[in-house]
């Protein structure tokens, strides 16, 4: 008997958000398999949906037309395949993300979608959160004896950010800035909107041509170039992708900086040991690079930051973080962003944040700025630019099924920003020998 059959209807449908089920019951890949699942599946999914609250999602299938939940935002559902629904039931998020991508169900809005679907689910969390908090320290004992090492990293990196740097140039705006933008008012282009997020950035930091500044995570390059062509310090920056690592020494020479920025594609923790036998760094930037760091590794990420820097430096760290009460379950739990875009991923928390500083390093949180109601815009922009593109997109050779994805995985962030389940900030971080003032922001 399947995970699926076992499990009461209520909760089944309440775990296609959280994967709360046993994704042993729905292959790697959806196949033929599930077409005797569908019909069970089918009816546990439509039935428990039906009174639930907090939006309306009206679906059409071959056997016809149905209203599911209550209220407002309504969005419609297209079910090509019945195996959607056995899919979505087995494996959660992770189901919704591969019966879109096989091209199973279609809907007018995903965001929406997603939206609703949060929700519906809303109820679970609570519960799910609590029990993962109180079974951390025994989980974590074992789960430490595997630790993610370079390799891990490398391949998660290759199998993101090496996509193709066309593809990125088609989604994102002429900076190529892959983290959430700023929008100082309407009408802001997306382009002028990240300009101003680095250059808030960089008047964090206090930035001044005596500065020798570290990035650890170039993207493709917006940082280091606008903080040495602007603000005239000298900067190291290092990423582990080629493909963004070759983009930005060519970017930074035909920029007439190669005497300012050095580009390295040295990991994280080789950075110390740069350190120590070239001097340690006045400043440090890391735009939402620790996404990408296991949280097995956040005190040594953390601790190396603070070892890279002069007893007078400052830090800044812009992350993507998640509920607070959520990071215990989060860090474990292989959603559909974890499974099929970003492998190795972990949102951190404030929280986990501030407590990994306090145990691995002398860095102090001095200044935190919550920028996340402007990454909803952020993804909006990034999903309409390949919509815009989309001859373009399929000309790079990107197919009908990776396009699906990434429509769906820019629609899923979304609605969690949307939602307020993650959100973005900007820590300002501090060695114990600063006695600088903060550098006043815009309202």
């Amino acid at each position: 008997m399947t995970a699926v059959t076992v499990v009461p209807a209520v909760t089944a449908v309440m775990a296609v958000m959280e994967g709360a089920l046993v994704e042993r019951a729905v292959p790697r890949r959806p196949g033929p398999a599930l077409a005797r699942l569908a019909p069970t599946a089918r009816r546990l999914a439509l039935g428990a949906a039906a009174r639930r609250r907090g939006g309306t999602i009206e679906v059409a299938d071959a056997a016809g037309a149905h209203r599911l939940g209550k209220g407002d935002p309504l969005v419609r559902a297209r079910v090509h395949d019945d195996r959607a629904y056995a899919c979505l039931l087995g494996s959660g998020s992770v189901g919704l993300g591969r019966s879109y991508v096989a091209g199973w169900w279609d809907c007018d809005d995903l965001t929406t979608l997603v939206q609703v679907l949060s929700r519906w689910t809303s109820g679970l969390r609570a519960p799910l959160d609590a029990l993962a908090r109180a079974t951390a320290p025994l989980l974590d004992l074992p789960a430490r004896w595997a630790v993610p090492g370079r390799a891990d990293d490398a391949h998660n990196v290759r199998a993101h950010y090496d996509l193709s740097n066309e593809f990125f140039g088609l989604m994102l705006d002429e900076t190529m800035t892959y983290s959430c933008a700023m929008f100082e008012g309407p009408g802001v282009s997306l382009a002028d909107a990240q300009r101003s997020k680095i250059d808030r950035l960089c008047t964090k930091l206090a930035l001044a041509p005596e500065d020798h500044v570290v990035e650890i995570g170039s993207g493709w390059g917006a940082f280091a170039i606008r903080a040495a062509g602007r603000y005239g310090c000298r900067v190291t920056t290092t990423t582990i992708s080629e493909a963004q690592r070759a983009y930005v020494a060519e970017q930074v020479a035909q920029a007439g900086l190669s005497p300012r920025v050095n580009v390295l594609g040295a990991d994280w923790r080789d950075l110390p040991a740069l350190a120590e036998s070239n001097g340690r760094f006045d400043k440090l930037a890391s735009v939402e690079m620790i996404e990408a760091v296991d949280w097995r590794n956040h005190d040594e990420f953390l601790g190396s930051c603070a070892g890279l820097l002069r007893d007078e430096g400052l830090a800044v760290l812009q992350a993507i973080v998640i509920d607070d009460r959520s990071f215990e379950r989060a860090k474990r739990h292989q959603d559909f962003v974890r499974r099929m875009v970003f492998p190795g991923g972990c949102i951190p928390s404030v929280q986990s944040l501030v407590s990994s500083l306090a145990r691995a390093s002398d860095l102090r949180v001095v200044d935190l700025e919550d920028i996340g109601r402007h990454y909803a815009q952020t993804l909006r922009l990034w999903a309409a630019n390949l919509a815009t593109h989309a001859e373009a997109v399929e000309r790079t050779g990107v197919s009908e099924e990776l396009r699906r994805l990434w429509a769906l995985y820019l629609a899923y962030c979304e609605a969690s920003f949307l939602e307020r389940h993650i959100s973005d900030v900007q820590l300002v971080l501090a060695k114990p020998g600063w006695r600088g003032r903060l550098q006043s922001r815009p309202t």
